[in-house]
C-alpha cells in the first residue's frame, strides 16, 4: 500500500548559484560525502546536485516533513546501472519507521534547466 508520494522540481541554475556563492559549506550541509563524490565526479555536477535536492524535498513531502531532520539524513546514491537509491538515517529513518515504510522508490530527471524527483513510499502490506 502506498503511504506517501512526493514530487519536487528545482531550477538547476538556483543550485549552481548556491554552490558558487556558498561553496563546500553549503554542499556539506545539504549532501552526504557519498553524494558529493558522486555529483562532483560528473561532467555537470550542478544538475546532479539539483536532482538530489529535489529528491530530498520529495522525501520530506512523502514523509510529512518530520521535525529534527537534517538534510544529510536523506541520501540519494547511485545503485546498479545508474538507478537512484534512497538511504535514510537518523530522524528520516525514524519517521519512515513510524509510518511503516517497508519500501521506497525514487526517480530523478533533469532537462531544460530543471531537475525533478518523484518519491513513493510503500508499506509491507
Amino acid at each position: 500500500m502506498i503511504l506517501g508520494v512526493g514530487l519536487d522540481l528545482v531550477p538547476i541554475a538556483r543550485v549552481e548559484a548556491m554552490l558558487a556563492r556558498h561553496g563546500r559549506r553549503a554542499a556539506e550541509r545539504l549532501f552526504s560525502p557519498g553524494e558529493r563524490a558522486d555529483c562532483d565526479g560528473r561532467a555537470e555536477p550542478a544538475q546532479h546536485y539539483a536532482a538530489r535536492f529535489a529528491a530530498k524535498e520529495a522525501v520530506l513531502k512523502a514523509l510529512g516533513v518530520p521535525s529534527g531532520l537534517r538534510w544529510v539524513e536523506i541520501e540519494v546514491r547511485t545503485a546498479d546501472r545508474g538507478r537512484p537509491l534512497l538511504i535514510l538515517s537518523g530522524a528520516a529513518a525514524a519517521a519512515a519507521a513510524r509510518r511503516g515504510v517497508a519500501a521506497q522508490h525514487v526517480s530523478l530527471t533533469h532537462a531544460g534547466g530543471m531537475a525533478a524527483a518523484v518519491v513513493v513510499l510503500e508499506s509491507g502490506t
